[in-house]
């Protein structure tokens, strides 16, 4: 009897190991022709000079030599690092402070959860429009605001090689707190309240049960928060085009703009597929040493 039953068993499985492979298969070949195909492509372009209307031809790492000695890219490499530096603790920061309140249970909690996801799933072009004109140093409503608390040396914003970047750092964090307090606040009504009310038998404050309790049960949802935002701040560009293409004197020029650049507007694709590999390279490096020092923060139950 139990030898009937391993074939049937062994059957089910394979049965079951081909219905896998049948739904997957979309999304692997998806994957294959729109990501890991342009990656292995872009690899290979890097190696070579090409212009889009002529045969690439062979350059070896004379595009590599390029980028490392150009100032511009050397200027994208810092503009970017500032935008990552300030973008991504900010926006976890905030949305941590907003998942804390909201799990408080206040009233209106759904509403105020619409209204800070609202500008998650906003047109990032629409956005970037609109705070253009807030941001707008002639007649923009934010030094309009300023004027009004008695400001006079008003700051020129998009027009400011000082002041260009922190514009387009305060909207992307506008735009992006929401998604980090919802992770946040998923994080956080995942710990067992048990744990509370025990750390409350124990005497402990608010702020001790917050960081004694609260932020290592929360670290592996900060740690996942941590990957994605640190990765989709190096690929910013939309806010970038729309705002300040990449002004005044690439004081906003960032890697992925700089890609854009190069690559559909100079047509020079090989500098372009170079740079991509950098930021790749970049963007990998930072992953993997977030993976290698979780062990030291990051608390699993």
């Amino acid at each position: 009897m139990a030898g009937a039953l391993v074939p049937r068993l062994s059957a089910m499985a394979r049965g079951e190991e081909r219905a896998a492979w049948l739904f997957l298969t979309p999304s692997l070949v998806l994957f294959a022709v729109f990501t890991a195909l342009p990656v292995i492509a872009a690899f290979f372009i890097s190696f070579t000079h090409w212009d889009l209307f002529n045969p690439p031809k062979l350059a070896l790492l004379d595009n590599y030599v390029a980028l490392w000695n150009d100032p511009i890219f050397r200027q994208v490499l810092g503009n970017t690092g500032y935008y990552v530096l300030l973008a991504v603790p900010l926006q976890m920061l905030l949305g941590l402070l907003c998942a804390l309140g909201l799990n408080r249970g206040v009233p209106g909690q759904a509403f105020f959860r619409v209204v800070y996801f609202l500008p998650v799933v906003t047109s990032t072009v629409a956005a970037g429009l609109v705070w253009a004109w807030l941001f707008n140093s002639n007649f923009g409503l934010i030094n309009m605001g300023l004027s009004l608390f008695g400001v006079t040396d008003l700051p020129k914003w998009l027009v400011s090689s000082k002041w260009a970047m922190p514009a387009v750092i305060a909207v992307s964090v506008w735009q992006g707190l929401g998604y980090a307090m919802v992770l946040f606040l998923a994080g956080l009504q995942n710990i067992r309240q048990d744990i509370y009310e025990a750390s409350a038998l124990d005497g402990a404050t608010g702020m001790r049960r917050l960081w004694h309790i609260t932020l290592p049960l929360l670290s592996p949802m900060t740690f996942f928060v941590l990957i994605i935002s640190i990765i989709g701040s190096f690929q910013v560009f939309e806010l970038v085009y729309v705002m300040t293409k990449a002004g005044p004197s690439n004081a906003t020029n960032t890697l992925v703009f700089f890609i854009y650049q190069n690559g559909f507007m100079f047509y020079q694709m090989g500098i372009a597929s170079a740079a991509a590999m950098v930021l790749f390279l970049i963007v990998l490096t930072l992953t993997l040493v977030q993976y290698r020092l979780q062990d030291r923060w990051v608390h699993y139950d």
